[in-house]
């Protein structure tokens, strides 16, 4: 059950399933024992008895959601910089497991992802992606910029290169430009981390002094 709890909680991030997710707990009470055990234990703490339920899987998927996002984000960060110096790289998300005593955890930690570097046979091999039309409503009205983040965006690596993300332009607000970027939905996971992904690629190609994040 802890293996299923964790991994619904890395699934579900958009408000509709979210919203899902606490109406099945309000009608199923050992669901809902089951999940507030769990999130009392690796998100809220045991001494907060007193929080409103909803409030604490709010809480607790938006910390999921932040982490997944600066992970990819900042990991990425890594991986394209050990590509500038010749090396070769790729995101594991799951198959590390399937190695044993390949790592060693301390109390409190957790691993959510791999970054393998080294010196690869191939320089990689090209994949099918989606078009600019598909992941934002880039047009021929949109500022230029935002195509070329939306282009780079697509360069990105994401899980079994579903390129499970989308990006809108949203428009002008105090005189500042306005760019969303959102997941989509899979049930590999992941999605969060590779929107974090996702989302620095974007800002290469479309200038982070252009925009800001809404």
């Amino acid at each position: 059950m802890e293996n299923q709890l964790s991994k619904l909680m890395e699934l579900v991030g958009e408000e509709g399933l979210k919203s899902f997710v606490l109406d099945y707990a309000d009608e199923h009470p050992q669901f809902k024992a089951d999940l507030t055990a769990f999130i009392h234990e690796n998100y809220v703490g045991e001494d907060e008895e007193d929080i409103d339920y909803r409030q604490e899987v709010e809480w607790a998927f938006d910390e999921i959601r932040d982490e997944g996002d600066r992970i990819g984000y900042y990991g990425e960060h890594l991986v394209l910089l050990a590509q500038t110096l010749g090396l070769n790289t790729c995101w594991v998300g799951l198959s590390y497991k399937k190695i044993p005593d390949t790592y060693v955890l301390e109390e409190g930690e957790v691993i959510k992802a791999y970054i393998a570097i080294g010196y690869g046979e191939t320089q990689g091999a090209s994949h099918k992606i989606k078009t600019v039309e598909q992941v934002s409503n880039a047009t021929d009205v949109t500022p230029s910029w935002f195509k070329k983040g939306v282009e780079a965006a697509l360069l990105a690596p994401t899980a079994v290169n579903q390129q499970k993300f989308s990006f809108e332009y949203v428009g002008m607000n105090n005189n500042r430009h306005q760019v969303r970027a959102k997941k989509g939905i899979s049930m590999i996971g992941y999605t969060q981390m590779d929107l974090g992904i996702a989302k620095y690629h974007f800002e290469l190609g479309a200038g982070k002094e252009n925009f800001i994040w809404v």
